[in-house]
Protein backbone atom coordinates (compact mmCIF):
# COMPACT_ATOMS: atom_id res chain seq x y z
CA UNK A 1 0.00 0.00 0.00
CA UNK A 2 1.37 3.42 -0.96
CA UNK A 3 1.79 5.73 2.03
CA UNK A 4 3.47 8.55 0.11
CA UNK A 5 1.08 11.25 -1.14
CA UNK A 6 3.40 13.79 -2.78
CA UNK A 7 5.38 13.09 -5.94
CA UNK A 8 7.30 15.06 -8.51
CA UNK A 9 5.41 13.48 -11.39
CA UNK A 10 2.18 11.54 -11.64
CA UNK A 11 1.75 9.49 -14.81
CA UNK A 12 -1.87 8.66 -15.55
CA UNK A 13 -1.81 5.56 -17.74
CA UNK A 14 0.54 2.63 -17.21
CA UNK A 15 0.70 1.01 -20.62
CA UNK A 16 3.56 1.31 -23.14
CA UNK A 17 3.88 5.09 -23.22
CA UNK A 18 3.36 5.62 -19.50
CA UNK A 19 5.84 2.88 -18.58
CA UNK A 20 8.39 4.23 -21.04
CA UNK A 21 8.11 7.69 -19.48
CA UNK A 22 8.34 6.17 -16.00
CA UNK A 23 11.59 4.43 -16.88
CA UNK A 24 13.08 7.65 -18.25
CA UNK A 25 12.04 9.54 -15.11
CA UNK A 26 13.01 6.76 -12.70
CA UNK A 27 16.49 6.72 -14.18
CA UNK A 28 16.53 10.50 -13.68
CA UNK A 29 16.03 9.97 -9.92
CA UNK A 30 12.54 11.48 -9.93
CA UNK A 31 9.78 10.55 -7.48
CA UNK A 32 7.17 9.07 -9.81
CA UNK A 33 3.70 7.58 -9.35
CA UNK A 34 2.19 5.55 -12.18
CA UNK A 35 -1.58 5.10 -12.01
CA UNK A 36 -3.27 2.59 -14.29
CA UNK A 37 -6.77 1.15 -14.60
CA UNK A 38 -5.56 -1.99 -16.38
CA UNK A 39 -7.59 -1.60 -19.59
CA UNK A 40 -5.22 -1.04 -22.55
CA UNK A 41 -6.95 -0.52 -25.90
CA UNK A 42 -5.12 -3.48 -27.51
CA UNK A 43 -6.00 -6.00 -24.77
CA UNK A 44 -7.84 -8.18 -27.33
CA UNK A 45 -4.99 -8.17 -29.87
CA UNK A 46 -3.21 -11.55 -29.85
CA UNK A 47 0.18 -10.38 -31.12
CA UNK A 48 2.07 -7.11 -31.44
CA UNK A 49 4.27 -6.43 -34.47
CA UNK A 50 6.64 -3.90 -36.01
CA UNK A 51 8.42 -3.21 -32.70
CA UNK A 52 11.98 -4.52 -32.85
CA UNK A 53 13.03 -7.01 -30.15
CA UNK A 54 9.32 -7.67 -29.40
CA UNK A 55 7.94 -8.59 -32.82
CA UNK A 56 5.17 -11.18 -32.50
CA UNK A 57 4.86 -11.03 -28.71
CA UNK A 58 1.55 -10.75 -26.94
CA UNK A 59 0.84 -7.13 -25.92
CA UNK A 60 0.27 -8.14 -22.30
CA UNK A 61 3.66 -9.86 -22.20
CA UNK A 62 5.41 -6.72 -23.44
CA UNK A 63 3.73 -4.49 -20.86
CA UNK A 64 4.28 -7.00 -18.03
CA UNK A 65 7.97 -7.23 -18.85
CA UNK A 66 8.18 -3.44 -19.04
CA UNK A 67 6.53 -3.04 -15.65
CA UNK A 68 9.01 -5.44 -14.03
CA UNK A 69 11.89 -3.47 -15.50
CA UNK A 70 10.47 -0.10 -14.45
CA UNK A 71 9.76 -1.44 -10.95
CA UNK A 72 13.51 -2.01 -10.56
CA UNK A 73 13.86 1.77 -10.00
CA UNK A 74 12.84 2.44 -6.40
CA UNK A 75 11.84 6.03 -7.22
CA UNK A 76 8.87 4.72 -9.25
CA UNK A 77 5.72 3.48 -7.52
CA UNK A 78 2.54 1.98 -8.97
CA UNK A 79 -1.11 2.36 -8.04
CA UNK A 80 -3.98 0.42 -9.61
CA UNK A 81 -7.21 2.35 -10.01
CA UNK A 82 -9.08 5.03 -11.91
CA UNK A 83 -8.50 8.77 -11.60
CA UNK A 84 -11.83 10.63 -11.42
CA UNK A 85 -10.75 14.22 -10.80
CA UNK A 86 -7.74 16.51 -11.04
CA UNK A 87 -7.30 20.12 -9.95
CA UNK A 88 -4.57 22.74 -10.30
CA UNK A 89 -2.96 23.79 -7.00
CA UNK A 90 -0.34 26.35 -5.98
CA UNK A 91 2.34 23.64 -5.94
CA UNK A 92 1.16 21.73 -8.99
CA UNK A 93 -1.74 19.31 -9.17
CA UNK A 94 -3.89 17.10 -7.00
CA UNK A 95 -5.60 14.04 -8.38
CA UNK A 96 -8.42 12.06 -6.83
CA UNK A 97 -9.04 8.34 -7.24
CA UNK A 98 -12.42 6.64 -7.56
CA UNK A 99 -11.96 5.33 -3.98
CA UNK A 100 -11.43 8.88 -2.67
CA UNK A 101 -7.67 8.61 -2.21
CA UNK A 102 -5.69 11.67 -3.34
CA UNK A 103 -2.15 12.22 -4.59
CA UNK A 104 -0.25 15.43 -5.40
CA UNK A 105 2.52 16.22 -7.88
CA UNK A 106 4.41 19.04 -9.54
CA UNK A 107 3.77 17.68 -13.04
CA UNK A 108 1.26 15.36 -14.69
CA UNK A 109 1.76 13.18 -17.75
CA UNK A 110 -1.39 11.86 -19.39
CA UNK A 111 -0.65 8.61 -21.25
CA UNK A 112 -4.28 7.58 -21.22
CA UNK A 113 -4.87 6.53 -24.82
CA UNK A 114 -8.12 6.77 -26.72
CA UNK A 115 -11.38 4.86 -26.86
CA UNK A 116 -12.42 3.51 -30.27
CA UNK A 117 -16.09 4.01 -31.11
CA UNK A 118 -16.88 0.78 -32.91
CA UNK A 119 -19.75 0.54 -35.41
CA UNK A 120 -22.84 -1.39 -34.35
CA UNK A 121 -22.19 -4.31 -36.66
CA UNK A 122 -22.84 -7.72 -35.15
CA UNK A 123 -19.51 -9.48 -34.61
CA UNK A 124 -17.39 -6.38 -35.15
CA UNK A 125 -16.33 -5.96 -31.51
CA UNK A 126 -15.52 -9.69 -31.26
CA UNK A 127 -13.14 -9.43 -34.23
CA UNK A 128 -11.61 -6.03 -33.39
CA UNK A 129 -7.85 -6.30 -33.01
CA UNK A 130 -7.87 -9.94 -34.12
CA UNK A 131 -9.01 -10.01 -37.74
CA UNK A 132 -10.52 -6.52 -37.99
CA UNK A 133 -7.49 -4.28 -38.09
CA UNK A 134 -6.59 -0.61 -38.23
CA UNK A 135 -2.92 -0.60 -39.23
CA UNK A 136 -1.22 -2.56 -42.03
CA UNK A 137 2.21 -1.76 -40.59
CA UNK A 138 1.20 -3.51 -37.37
CA UNK A 139 -0.69 -6.46 -38.84
CA UNK A 140 -0.60 -6.37 -42.65
CA UNK A 141 2.18 -8.92 -43.07
CA UNK A 142 0.19 -11.57 -41.22
CA UNK A 143 -2.74 -11.27 -43.67
CA UNK A 144 -0.74 -10.54 -46.81
CA UNK A 145 -2.27 -11.79 -50.08
CA UNK A 146 -5.46 -12.84 -48.25
CA UNK A 147 -9.02 -11.96 -49.22
CA UNK A 148 -9.36 -8.56 -47.57
CA UNK A 149 -12.00 -5.87 -47.25
CA UNK A 150 -11.92 -2.26 -46.13
CA UNK A 151 -14.90 -0.55 -44.50
CA UNK A 152 -14.58 3.11 -45.41
CA UNK A 153 -15.94 5.68 -47.83
CA UNK A 154 -15.00 8.87 -49.65
CA UNK A 155 -11.47 10.24 -49.43
CA UNK A 156 -10.54 7.98 -46.52
CA UNK A 157 -11.77 4.92 -48.39
CA UNK A 158 -9.80 5.86 -51.49
CA UNK A 159 -6.52 6.49 -49.63
CA UNK A 160 -6.99 3.43 -47.41
CA UNK A 161 -7.58 1.21 -50.43
CA UNK A 162 -4.41 2.48 -52.11
CA UNK A 163 -2.43 1.76 -48.93
CA UNK A 164 -3.76 -1.74 -48.29
CA UNK A 165 -3.28 -2.75 -51.95
CA UNK A 166 0.43 -2.93 -51.13
CA UNK A 167 -0.23 -6.05 -49.01
CA UNK A 168 -2.92 -7.79 -51.06
CA UNK A 169 -4.51 -7.60 -54.49
CA UNK A 170 -7.61 -9.51 -53.35
CA UNK A 171 -9.20 -6.34 -52.08
CA UNK A 172 -12.72 -4.94 -51.82
CA UNK A 173 -13.84 -1.55 -50.57
CA UNK A 174 -17.10 -1.71 -48.61
CA UNK A 175 -18.65 1.76 -48.47
CA UNK A 176 -21.47 0.46 -46.22
CA UNK A 177 -24.04 2.54 -48.10
CA UNK A 178 -23.95 4.81 -51.12
CA UNK A 179 -20.43 5.56 -52.27
CA UNK A 180 -19.14 9.11 -51.80
CA UNK A 181 -16.06 8.47 -53.92
CA UNK A 182 -15.53 10.88 -56.77
CA UNK A 183 -15.86 9.63 -60.33
CA UNK A 184 -12.08 9.86 -60.74
CA UNK A 185 -11.43 7.91 -57.51
CA UNK A 186 -13.87 5.22 -58.60
CA UNK A 187 -12.15 4.98 -61.97
CA UNK A 188 -8.71 4.61 -60.37
CA UNK A 189 -9.84 1.86 -57.96
CA UNK A 190 -11.55 -0.09 -60.73
CA UNK A 191 -8.42 0.23 -62.86
CA UNK A 192 -6.55 -1.55 -60.06
CA UNK A 193 -9.24 -4.26 -59.78
CA UNK A 194 -10.45 -3.04 -56.38
CA UNK A 195 -14.15 -3.86 -56.21
CA UNK A 196 -16.46 -1.27 -54.63
CA UNK A 197 -19.50 -2.68 -52.79
CA UNK A 198 -22.18 -0.22 -51.65
CA UNK A 199 -24.47 -2.70 -49.86
CA UNK A 200 -24.94 -2.04 -46.14
CA UNK A 201 -23.10 -4.39 -43.80
CA UNK A 202 -25.26 -6.40 -41.38
CA UNK A 203 -22.86 -8.71 -39.53
CA UNK A 204 -19.63 -10.67 -39.49
CA UNK A 205 -19.48 -14.44 -39.35
CA UNK A 206 -16.40 -15.41 -37.38
CA UNK A 207 -14.80 -18.07 -35.23
CA UNK A 208 -13.24 -16.78 -32.01
CA UNK A 209 -12.71 -13.37 -33.59
CA UNK A 210 -11.30 -14.69 -36.84
CA UNK A 211 -13.59 -13.40 -39.55
CA UNK A 212 -14.90 -15.75 -42.22
CA UNK A 213 -17.68 -13.87 -44.02
CA UNK A 214 -19.20 -10.42 -44.25
CA UNK A 215 -22.99 -10.60 -44.38
CA UNK A 216 -24.85 -7.67 -45.96
CA UNK A 217 -28.39 -6.56 -45.15
CA UNK A 218 -29.56 -8.03 -48.46
CA UNK A 219 -28.27 -11.43 -47.17
CA UNK A 220 -25.42 -11.60 -49.71
CA UNK A 221 -22.16 -12.88 -48.21
CA UNK A 222 -18.55 -12.42 -49.21
CA UNK A 223 -15.63 -14.44 -47.86
CA UNK A 224 -12.84 -12.45 -46.22
CA UNK A 225 -9.89 -13.25 -43.96
CA UNK A 226 -9.22 -9.70 -42.81
CA UNK A 227 -10.96 -6.32 -42.63
CA UNK A 228 -9.44 -2.89 -42.19
CA UNK A 229 -11.34 -0.09 -40.53
CA UNK A 230 -10.46 3.18 -38.79
CA UNK A 231 -13.27 3.94 -36.34
CA UNK A 232 -13.80 7.37 -34.85
CA UNK A 233 -12.47 7.74 -31.32
CA UNK A 234 -12.65 9.86 -28.22
CA UNK A 235 -10.19 10.51 -25.44
CA UNK A 236 -10.19 7.62 -22.98
CA UNK A 237 -9.82 10.14 -20.15
CA UNK A 238 -11.67 13.48 -20.07
CA UNK A 239 -9.49 15.04 -17.35
CA UNK A 240 -7.04 16.77 -19.73
CA UNK A 241 -9.97 18.69 -21.23
CA UNK A 242 -11.34 19.41 -17.75
CA UNK A 243 -7.99 20.93 -16.85
CA UNK A 244 -8.09 23.10 -19.99
CA UNK A 245 -5.88 21.14 -22.38
CA UNK A 246 -6.59 21.88 -26.03
CA UNK A 247 -7.47 19.15 -28.51
CA UNK A 248 -6.60 19.01 -32.20
CA UNK A 249 -9.22 18.87 -34.96
CA UNK A 250 -8.81 15.08 -34.90
CA UNK A 251 -9.63 14.94 -31.17
CA UNK A 252 -6.07 14.27 -29.98
CA UNK A 253 -4.48 16.15 -27.08
CA UNK A 254 -2.50 19.01 -28.60
CA UNK A 255 1.18 18.96 -27.60
CA UNK A 256 4.31 20.77 -28.76
CA UNK A 257 7.64 19.20 -29.74
CA UNK A 258 8.44 18.61 -26.06
CA UNK A 259 5.14 16.75 -25.41
CA UNK A 260 3.84 19.78 -23.47
CA UNK A 261 0.16 20.71 -23.57
CA UNK A 262 -1.01 24.32 -23.47
CA UNK A 263 -1.43 24.03 -19.67
CA UNK A 264 1.88 24.55 -17.81
CA UNK A 265 2.96 21.40 -15.99
CA UNK A 266 0.76 19.03 -18.01
CA UNK A 267 2.29 16.71 -20.61
CA UNK A 268 0.75 14.01 -22.80
CA UNK A 269 2.15 11.07 -24.77
CA UNK A 270 1.14 7.89 -26.55
CA UNK A 271 -2.09 7.19 -28.43
CA UNK A 272 -3.88 10.18 -26.91
CA UNK A 273 -1.59 12.48 -28.94
CA UNK A 274 -0.44 10.34 -31.90
CA UNK A 275 -2.41 9.87 -35.12
CA UNK A 276 -0.29 6.86 -36.19
CA UNK A 277 -0.99 4.46 -33.33
CA UNK A 278 1.50 1.69 -32.61
CA UNK A 279 3.42 0.27 -29.66
CA UNK A 280 6.70 1.59 -31.04
CA UNK A 281 5.32 5.12 -31.44
CA UNK A 282 3.83 5.07 -27.94
CA UNK A 283 7.10 3.94 -26.39
CA UNK A 284 9.04 6.61 -28.26
CA UNK A 285 6.78 9.50 -27.25
CA UNK A 286 6.69 8.33 -23.64
CA UNK A 287 10.46 8.14 -23.39
CA UNK A 288 10.81 11.62 -24.83
CA UNK A 289 8.08 13.01 -22.56
CA UNK A 290 9.95 11.67 -19.54
CA UNK A 291 13.17 13.38 -20.60
CA UNK A 292 11.29 16.60 -21.33
CA UNK A 293 9.65 16.63 -17.89
CA UNK A 294 12.97 15.98 -16.20
CA UNK A 295 14.56 18.86 -18.11
CA UNK A 296 11.80 21.24 -17.03
CA UNK A 297 12.23 20.24 -13.39
CA UNK A 298 15.97 20.86 -13.65
CA UNK A 299 15.41 24.27 -15.23
CA UNK A 300 12.98 25.19 -12.45
CA UNK A 301 15.49 24.21 -9.76
CA UNK A 302 18.02 26.61 -11.31
CA UNK A 303 15.57 29.51 -11.56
Amino acid sequence: MIQQKDFEIIIVGGSYSGLSAAMSLGRSLRQVLVIDSGLPCNRQTPHSHNFITHDGEKPAVISAKAKIQVDFYNTVQFYSGTVVDAIKTEKGFEIKMVNGKTFASKKILFATGVKDLLPEIEGFADCWGISVLHCPYCHGYEVKKEKTAIIANGEMGFEYAKLISNWTKELRLLTNGKSTLTAEQTKVLKKHQIEIIEDEVHSFEHENGNIQNVVFKNQIKIEVKAIYHRPPFEQHCSLPETLGCELTEQGLIKVDMMQKTNIPGIYASGDCVIQARSVAMAVSSGSFAGASINKELIEESFA
